[in-house]
Formats: C-alpha cells, sequence, structure tokens
C-alpha cells in the first residue's frame, strides 16, 4: 500500500493508473476503523482495480458544540488496517491540503431540500461540509467509482444528488450496514458508550424493525407509528431527536 499526503502525489498516482487503463475506487472516511468500514473496501474492490482509501477528520462537518476535538483519530492502526484489507492507496491529507484557504474562507457545496431535514435540521451545516469534502475527494482522486455506508443514510442521498447535480463521472455505490451482535451499527463513535449504553442502544435497531413491520402491515398511520416508537424508545431512558417514516427516495 503506498501512503500519500499531498495532492500533487495522488494525482500523479491516479494519472499512472488511468495510463494503465485500471479502474478507480474511492472509499471516503475519517479514519478510527472498524469492519464497517472494512466491508466498503471489499465492495470498491469487486468493482475496481485500484483502491483509494482516504482519512481525514472533516472540520466543517462539525458544529460548534460537537466533537471535532476528541474524534478518534488513529492514523498508525488505520493504515495498518488498511493494508491489510488490500488497501492500493492511503490518502492521508493534513487540513491545508484539502482547505488550501483555509475553513473558513473555503468555497461550500450545499443540496438543498435534502441537508435541512431530520439530521441536517438538527446539524446546522453539516451536509454542507459532507458535500464539500466529498466533492474535493471526487476532484483529488477522480475515482471511476466510489463506496459509502448505508448506516449515514441521509449523508448517502446527499451525496448521490451532488454527484449528480454537479455532474460528477463516478457510480455511487451503497454498502448494506454492518451491526454489532445486538443490532447496532457499527459507528467510530460508538466508543463513547458504556458497555451497558451499547447493549442499550441495541433497542434502536428494534424499534426500526417494528416501525418498518408496523408500516409494511398498513393498520397504523404513520404518524401513529412514529408516535408509538417515540414513547417506546423514550420509556428506554432515550432522548429522541426523531424516530419518523420517509420515502426512502429522497426522504
Amino acid at each position: 500500500m503506498q501512503l500519500v499526503t499531498r495532492s500533487r502525489d495522488l494525482r500523479a498516482l491516479i494519472a499512472g493508473f488511468r495510463r494503465e487503463g485500471r479502474r478507480i475506487g474511492l472509499v471516503p472516511t475519517m479514519g478510527n476503523l472498524h469492519a464497517g468500514h472494512y466491508s466498503l473496501l471489499d465492495l470498491a474492490r469487486a468493482h475496481a482495480d485500484v483502491v483509494v482509501a482516504s482519512v481525514f477528520v472533516n472540520p466543517t462537518q462539525f458544529g460548534p458544540a460537537e466533537d471535532l476535538a476528541r474524534y478518534p483519530r488513529t492514523p498508525e492502526a488505520d493504515a495498518k488496517g488498511l493494508a491489510a484489507h488490500d488497501c492500493d492507496v492511503l490518502f492521508l491529507p493534513p487540513l491545508d491540503e484539502i482547505y488550501p484557504c483555509g475553513v473558513t474562507g473555503s468555497v461550500r457545496v450545499s443540496v438543498p431540500d435534502l441537508d435541512g431535514i431530520l439530521e441536517g435540521a438538527l446539524r446546522p451545516g453539516h451536509f454542507d461540509g459532507v458535500a464539500t469534502v466529498v466533492a474535493k475527494l471526487f476532484n483529488l482522486a477522480q475515482p471511476d467509482i466510489a463506496v459509502f455506508g448505508q448506516k449515514d443514510y441521509q449523508q448517502l442521498l446527499v451525496i448521490q444528488r451532488m454527484a449528480l447535480d454537479l455532474g460528477f463521472p463516478v457510480g455511487i455505490f451503497a454498502a448494506p450496514i454492518v451491526r454489532e451482535t445486538n443490532g447496532l451499527a457499527m459507528s467510530s463513535r460508538n466508543q463513547y458508550l458504556s458497555a451497558e449504553q451499547r447493549e442499550q442502544a441495541g433497542a434502536i435497531h428494534a424499534t426500526l424493525q417494528w416501525m418498518r413491520d408496523e408500516a409494511g402491515d398498513g393498520r397504523q398511520s404513520f404518524a401513529a407509528i412514529a408516535s408509538t416508537a417515540r414513547g417506546r424508545l423514550e420509556h428506554l431512558g432515550f432522548v429522541v431527536d426523531y424516530a419518523v417514516i420517509r420515502r426512502a427516495g429522497d426522504l
């Protein structure tokens, strides 16, 4: 596996692969990698000749009160894990490589309609940061395909819409969610939870499954299902941001 930190070096590598007629797959990450991330590499490998993974903790997708400072950063372990999972290139850029004009002075990419609902309503500016950094990575890595997890489903739709609207010739592949044994989606932030909280968090997936089954049954309205789901989670001690049923194509 080759490690590069500068855009010019990444571009040179990609140009060489292009001359050889090789198909490029990109897996953008924020590091602190786990089995869920490695499943993205497996999917990329199935559709590309060269797999490029990026590790960059993107400050523009964190709000003022969010966990940017303490977000887990494990670059050495990430590099070892990626090498062990057949990654060809690790792009590990410093901040000024992604934001050469500074974070506050950077051009931003916004995806209307999708960026201000659900997670976007609770985290203003979050999806602008996501769309911006992914657009930058698409420009730098020039991939044929890119892989994103379905765990962050709204993010996946934002990226699909951004790529379509800006004309990026990149196929977006959606990777299935990898879960813990209790149904909790694997996430770097799961390490913030105590063992007891981690076990309790499995109730989120169980509730989502119940909502799906009830919606398919058709005997209750979506509003009634959502209200019951919210009540169930609150009864278990959760503070619920939202529990709603939306259309998968556009939320």
